[in-house]
């Protein structure tokens, strides 16, 4: 199972906007900073499959400016990747 965090960088402005799309998509929580622009996203896939249709998803979300990977984990990866 693919473990992610990110920080999420809203466009100017559509912070509430990025966190409800955010919260759209499947296998993702969405944690909003108390005092930035900032959004925290962690996804939680159940396979590799997923997770690459996820990762299509967010390239698409149009609040979204730049999402910054600060964790990844997955337990199932392949000895010497």
């Amino acid at each position: 199972m693919p473990v992610f965090s990110y920080l999420a960088t809203p466009k100017r402005g559509a912070k509430t906007t990025l966190c409800v799309d955010l919260a759209a998509l499947p296998y993702c929580e969405v944690i909003p900073a108390d005092n930035q622009d900032l959004v925290v996203l962690i996804t939680d896939t159940p396979d590799e499959t997923k997770e690459k249709e996820l990762q299509k998803r967010l390239k698409s979300v149009q609040s979204l400016q730049s999402l910054s990977l600060t964790f990844g984990y997955d337990d199932h990866e392949q000895p010497g990747r």
